[in-house]
């Protein structure tokens, strides 16, 4: 071979060797590349400006929970019922992983979507399957009482497999607005957590 040829070659392998050196330093993979906002700075969907809606329910020990208790603190609300095997367990698992990652909890509200079925007794059951008792209030109520929760963070109540509810998880900013939504599919626990510590600071 060449004298030319070999030095070039040796310089393509060298540059190689320095490229993959710097992947394996900086954690280049796809694989290891930690997951990054969108243009919002969030890892959610920005919700359009909604005034802030109040509601009134109580939770599985029977105690009652009015969503203004909570101005001044951000509020991850989520919408559940009690004999979920699917997507509801999953929902939990990542809101329980999203506050781990923060190392503190916030208020964390599950509304049913189930009133005929959803029991006291089922939600505290769930709830404590979950590892999230006295981290989650499970909201309880009958259909007209949960309706008006229903429209207006735009989720449809379960209805079976025919219809399934919408699996929908929403923070709610210090002012008490829904400002940020997730589906189940497009949420991780990394994200939920940097979304919520981002409303934190913004105040």
């Amino acid at each position: 071979m060449a004298p030319r040829l070999q030095l070039a070659l040796a310089a393509l392998l060298a540059l190689a060797g320095l490229a993959l050196g710097g992947v394996l330093l900086f954690g280049g993979t796809s694989s290891g590349q930690a997951e990054r906002a969108g243009p919002t700075g969030y890892f959610g969907g920005v919700r359009p400006a909604i005034p802030p809606q109040d509601f009134t329910l109580r939770d599985q020990s029977g105690h009652l929970t009015r969503l203004s208790d909570y101005r001044g603190r951000v509020v991850v609300l989520t919408f559940m019922y009690s004999t979920c095997q699917d997507t509801c367990p999953v929902t939990a698992s990542q809101i329980r992983g999203a506050l781990d990652d923060l190392g503190q909890d916030v208020p964390v509200l599950a509304v049913s979507v189930d009133p005929a079925q959803d029991t006291p007794y089922r939600a505290r059951v769930f709830v404590q399957r979950q590892s999230l008792t006295g981290r989650m209030r499970f909201l309880l109520g009958t259909k007209a009482q949960l309706a008006p929760v229903w429209r207006d963070y735009g989720v449809q109540p379960e209805k079976g497999k025919r219809l399934p509810h919408s699996d929908s998880t929403v923070l709610i900013d210090r002012s008490g607005r829904q400002r940020i939504g997730f589906e189940t599919t497009a949420m991780t626990p990394e994200g939920l957590a940097h979304d919520i510590a981002r409303l934190e600071r913004a105040g």
